[in-house]
């Protein structure tokens, strides 16, 4: 069945939104709130700063096809599949935005029941559009409404440097996986390298791997493998994070349009495909100790 053309059964009692007194219903193409439908269903959001109009600017200058990216894509696909198998299972994207994750995650395992969130309104009400019969919710990771032990596995790229609490974030992790349930995080690497790139994205902060593991493990998760992406481009990322850092000061127009231009540049440049290719060729065998990204899968104990 095609990923923008399925029904799933959703095992997962949703708390009422605010104002709302009976629950929803998941009908398998849309939440069923009393006499109303609504194709994504909405929790309370604080104010992060993020909006719709960066995630387009993100989603257009990335796009689906950006190395780093597919890269990324590929190194969740295996972890969920290696750690989950082939069993039936209830697998959350948190920041699915455009939903490229969601839909590998849907072609995969089609046997699973796959949910989309994300903090923002808009990308979610495109995407069911596109995707029908998929579960969307928004709402917000450190407030998260799903019950306890609710979901197998959580993909969670990207996100938790947009989150200024990210130990709240978390901490809700924790509490809705269920025991022997697996979480895959990805998020920008070195702090040190911190430049318009991140605060034209919002991002609160750059982690260290240690500190990482640190942050999982003070929520009683138990870390199941750690690596880093990007390890053979590393030296010329550094070399332009660095540049990029003599821009902190300039107009945001001006960062903007460098932003734009460092994405663009080397998003189909087919020798870094193949970089990236080799290196997940080679992650099994090596630990790579520094990168683009930091690579960490981590489950909730069973007991």
């Amino acid at each position: 069945m095609p990923p923008d053309s399925c029904s799933q059964i959703c095992p997962i009692t949703f708390p009422p939104p605010a104002g709302q007194t009976q629950s929803p219903v998941w009908t398998g193409r849309t939440f069923r709130i009393g006499d109303c439908e609504t194709a994504v269903l909405s929790y309370a959001t604080g104010r992060s700063g993020w909006t719709d109009e960066l995630t387009a600017f993100h989603e257009a200058t990335a796009g689906d096809d950006h190395y780093i990216d597919r890269a990324s894509q590929k190194h969740t696909l295996s972890q969920v599949r290696h750690w989950l198998g082939a069993k039936p299972a209830v697998i959350m994207d948190v920041g699915c935005s455009s939903g490229a994750m969601l839909k590998l995650l849907l072609r995969e395992f089609r046997d699973s029941s796959i949910l989309g969130a994300d903090y923002v309104r808009g990308p979610l009400d495109v995407l069911a559009g596109r995707l029908s019969g998929v579960p969307l919710l928004q709402f917000d990771l450190t407030a998260c409404p799903l019950p306890d032990r609710s979901l197998d596995g959580i993909v969670l790229l990207n996100v938790l440097e947009h989150i200024e609490e990210d130990d709240a974030a978390l901490a809700q992790i924790a509490r809705i996986l269920k025991p022997g349930g697996i979480v895959v995080i990805e998020v920008p690497a070195g702090p040190n390298l911190y430049d318009i790139y991140d605060r034209q994205l919002l991002h609160h902060r750059r982690y260290r791997m240690r500190e990482l593991i640190e942050k999982v493990s003070c929520q009683g998760l138990r870390v199941l493998t750690q690596s880093h992406l990007g390890f053979f481009l590393y030296p010329a990322f550094w070399v332009t994070k660095k540049r990029g850092r003599r821009f902190l000061t300039a107009e945001q127009e001006i960062q903007r349009a460098i932003v734009s231009r460092q994405i663009t540049s080397a998003r189909t440049n087919p020798l870094l495909y193949r970089i990236m290719d080799l290196e997940a060729k080679l992650r099994s065998w090596i630990y790579y100790p520094f990168g683009i990204r930091c690579l960490l899968t981590c489950q909730r104990p069973e007991v």
